[in-house]
């Protein structure tokens, strides 16, 4: 079998305990390695084939991946974060299925979640937002229309933006003509949870001159929203006033936990 790996944010140490364990039992690693911290393949065992994605094609991948499994090798695909966002996985699941091939995937922390706790943040507020859009600007992939940037600044929701640092002039125009005020709170994440991690807080209308400003032109996430600052209503989960499964109101206002 062959198992597609999370690889975490980007500290070795975020992976999970399965993806480890995969990693440290592999024949062949083929991994994401312009974006794969290579401290994670330190717990390779020796004699481990290693292959770096970022220098291959989608053919010479499987090629690998199919060829090791018919030799009866372990092979772990180790993709960046969670392979589930962005991570072309799709393509090579289907390519594997043709050919009668069994695979695994392992869960990753994706690297939005590593930016939330750089920012100490968290995306759903109650009276705030209540949704996390996760997306992209167009670049040589099309974006739909339907789910343009503009199209989701509409609801003015907190917005997690990807593989977009390199068009931020271009972004800024579009979050501002889909409804965000000039001063909404944003932020650049730049490699979040590794070592070199920066956070830059700015506005939307200074996204671009505060990337300029601070060097910063790839491997970065955009995080938009009122959710990073300011006020919020108080969570009812925890309200002595509210009754849950597990716990009674409190007539005096007070926790009974």
């Amino acid at each position: 079998m062959i198992a597609f790996v999370g690889a975490g944010a980007g500290a070795a140490d975020l992976i999970t305990v399965r993806g480890q364990k995969y990693l440290q039992e592999a024949d062949i690693i083929v991994y994401a390695g312009s974006l794969v911290n290579p401290a994670l393949l330190e717990v390779r065992k020796d004699g481990c084939e290693v292959h770096n994605s970022a220098l291959m094609t989608l053919e010479e991948v499987l090629d690998v991946m199919i060829r090791g499994e018919r030799n009866h090798k372990r092979v772990v695909r180790l993709h960046t974060g969670d392979p589930c966002l962005y991570g072309a996985i799709k393509e090579q699941m289907d390519a594997l299925k043709q050919e009668g091939i069994d695979y695994e995937v392992c869960p990753g922390v994706s690297s939005f979640c590593g930016a939330a706790a750089a920012l100490e943040a968290e995306y759903t507020l109650p009276g705030v937002s209540q949704s996390v859009v996760i997306t992209r600007m167009a670049g040589r992939t099309p974006v739909p229309e339907k789910e343009s940037i503009r199209s989701f600044a509409a609801h003015c929701a907190t917005m997690v933006i990807f593989l977009s640092t390199g068009m931020l002039a271009e972004l800024e125009k579009e979050l501002l003509a889909g409804g965000y005020e000039k001063d909404t709170p944003a932020a650049i994440v730049y490699k979040a949870t590794w070592p070199e991690q920066k956070v830059c807080r700015c506005t939307v209308d200074t996204l671009a001159k505060t990337a300029e400003s601070e060097g910063i032109t790839k491997t970065a996430l955009i995080v938009v929203g009122d959710v990073l600052e300011g006020g919020y209503d108080r969570s009812e989960l925890y309200n002595p006033s509210f009754t849950t499964e597990f716990r009674k109101a409190s007539r005096e206002g007070k926790t009974n936990e």
